[in-house]
């Protein structure tokens, strides 16, 4: 079902992996805050067909299209689906084995289930936002840690792991991915770590936040970034050595009490050279160090061009289909169809006649 963020991402991930995916939009034209579905990229690799749902012969439709589905991704507050008449008690009688994925920020239940919100408000109530950021305030990481981090991807692993159980000869079930609960998975580590005495709730003092020296970010002469993630000692001895870095203050470790004045000293050094220089100095060795590149820069860089990371569909450069398989190959994938553009074909795939669908299209209920 159309929707925007999580539910969109997550069908472009079971697309690109070779997944039959239908969007089903609204018949009355495109309605959203992103791009126009033709020139989404969530959308490449998928059908569309665009539907008024909220009539009679919209719905019946949609259910008949649900029952040739393995799998249905909705993204409504709760009880939406119910209330128009596609919830799972109505599809899943339809179609047991069907995997009905529902992905919301708030989750299916709990006093906010049925408030509004966005991926900013979901990842500060799991923990998220709070541990990002610099010593002042937390700092919002665009929406990757909710939206398709704690979202998208959760979904995707709840619906493959639900085909397998139907795959394996169990029924059809609900999946229940929040968006909290998905991020608040993520800072599972952090749990553990501060269990021992090895993480402080407080930003920019910790091994992995940018407290410590040795990993973070640093400014270049040319008013650009380099990242240093050197944790290990070896790395970090490389690190050292690589950068010229005075042994007498930089040959050990230190504990945290050292870590503001060793980033200090290390800022300064770092802003003697541009990023080109320290890239010439230290990519490629194990001083665990990379330029910190944009995202119009990251497709030319040459890890990524030996790799092929990125693709050009319809003149558009975008990140390739994610992960790799040994044997399978996943295609490039087709560019976004515009919405409806398949309507008439998977109308007629469902038993439609030439007329049903010229009716259909006379009454506004499919374009």
């Amino acid at each position: 079902m159309k929707g925007i963020g999580p539910g969109p991402y997550a069908g472009m991930l079971l697309a690109d992996l070779g997944a039959e995916v239908i969007v089903v939009e609204r018949s009355s034209g495109f309605v959203g805050t992103g791009p126009a579905p033709e020139h989404d990229i969530h959308s490449r690799g998928k059908q569309s067909i665009a539907l008024d749902i909220k009539t009679g012969d919209g719905l019946d439709a949609l259910l008949k299209l649900i029952d040739t589905a393995d799998a249905l991704i909705e993204g409504y507050r709760p009880g939406v689906a119910e209330r128009v008449g596609f919830g799972p008690d109505v599809c899943l009688e339809r179609n047991p084995g069907l995997v009905y994925g529902r992905v919301t920020g708030w989750g299916q239940t709990g006093p906010l289930a049925n408030v509004a919100g966005h991926d900013i408000n979901y990842i500060s109530l799991s923990g998220a936002l709070a541990a990002i950021g610099d010593e002042t305030r937390p700092m919002p990481p665009l929406n990757l840690v909710g939206d398709y981090a704690g979202g998208s991807l959760f979904l995707v692993l709840g619906v493959l792991a639900g085909l397998l159980h139907v795959r394996g000869g169990g029924q059809g079930q609900v999946i229940d991915a929040a968006i909290t609960d998905g991020s608040a998975s993520l800072m599972s580590l952090f749990h553990a770590l501060h269990a021992f005495d090895a993480w402080k709730p407080r930003r920019a003092a910790n091994l992995l936040d940018g407290g410590a020296h040795f990993y973070g970010v640093y400014a270049t002469a040319d008013d650009k970034f380099i990242s240093i993630g050197a944790i290990e000692p070896a790395f970090y001895a490389i690190l050292v050595d690589k950068a010229g870095l005075d042994p007498n203050t930089f040959g050990g470790r230190q504990g945290p009490d050292d870590w503001p004045g060793l980033k200090h000293r290390l800022a300064s050094i770092f802003r003697s050279k541009t990023r080109d220089e320290w890239c010439e100095l230290l990519e490629g060795t194990d001083a665990c160090f990379a330029p910190v590149l944009d995202f119009l820069e990251a497709p030319q860089h040459p890890h990524n061009r030996g790799r092929e990371t990125y693709v050009e569909i319809d003149g558009l450069s975008q990140p390739a289909p994610a992960p790799r398989f040994s044997h399978s190959v996943c295609e490039t994938p087709p560019a976004p169809h515009a919405a409806g553009a398949d309507s008439d074909r998977i109308l007629a795939e469902l038993g439609f006649d030439e007329r049903a669908i010229a009716r259909l299209r006379r009454n506004g209920v499919v374009r």
